[in-house]
């Protein structure tokens, strides 16, 4: 659900939904060539995953309490934070939360073909059926002009900290500090992904040797085959290019 609220001499654009539905805001808004300029974004969970919410510290459980948050920071003239721009396949999109290309967008894919079990549980059940036949991924990747081949499981271009729901893929990403953040994971076995896999929840994965995170403001990434979503929406196969635009959205946060 898309509410337009106005207050004058104020418009703000409200998403009653999850991540899709805030991708579909960002979208609307992010950029200055974007329909509604400066229109801030608010944002009332109600969705499986619920990532930008919980990345902006909105509250997930009282749409009562959303929308009051939404209020008082109308009134304040709002937040702004970063977004994604991504680049590819003849069209541009934006996002907020996370791009993945790899094991995590196919489990995404996966899991939103399901109606059931809703929350963090589709999304583990998905991840083990898709772990029975994935097989790492042969990547090339231009981050700030460094160019490098990459064998990985996936590869994810973060702005915000979680997917699926809380699964803290890059757990010291900010909104608004000017970067995203690129993260690797390096070609495992079932055993040795399963073994680290619990660890995303708490952020305590970034430590295993497969693991890698750097900042970064420009990506490109190429691979065969490869599906990425962002803000968990599908968006097209790679290659693609990921870039940062700093303060491209105002939240009501």
């Amino acid at each position: 659900m898309i509410i337009a609220v106005a207050i004058n001499p104020r418009a703000s654009l409200v998403v009653v939904g999850g991540d899709g539905m805030v991708h579909l805001g960002i979208n609307a808004l992010a950029g200055p060539g974007a329909p509604y300029g400066s229109v801030p974004l608010g944002i009332v969970r109600s969705g499986t995953g619920n990532d930008m919410a919980r990345a902006l510290g909105l509250p997930l459980k009282d749409a009562r309490a959303a929308c009051e948050r939404i209020w008082v920071a109308l009134k304040a003239g709002g937040r702004l934070i970063d977004a994604g721009r991504i680049t590819g396949n003849g069209t541009t999109r934006w996002f907020a939360g996370v791009v993945s290309a790899g094991f995590d967008a196919a489990v995404n894919e996966r899991a939103n073909a399901w109606r059931w079990p809703r929350g963090k549980g589709r999304y583990n059940l998905a991840m083990l059926r898709e772990l029975a036949t994935f097989r790492a991924i042969d990547y090339t990747v231009t981050a700030d002009g460094d160019t490098w081949r990459q064998g990985a499981m996936l590869i994810s271009v973060a702005n915000g900290q979680s997917i699926a729901g809380g699964m803290k893929v890059t757990p010291d990403a900010l909104l608004d500090d000017g970067f995203l953040d690129l993260f690797i994971v390096e070609p495992l076995s079932r055993v040795q992904f399963l073994a680290v896999f619990p660890k995303v929840f708490s952020g305590r994965h970034t430590g295993h040797r497969a693991v890698h995170i750097r900042q970064v403001r420009r990506v490109d990434v190429a691979a065969a085959n490869v599906v990425v979503n962002a803000d968990g929406e599908r968006v097209g196969p790679l290659p693609l290019t990921v870039e940062v635009v700093p303060g491209a959205i105002r939240v009501l946060a």
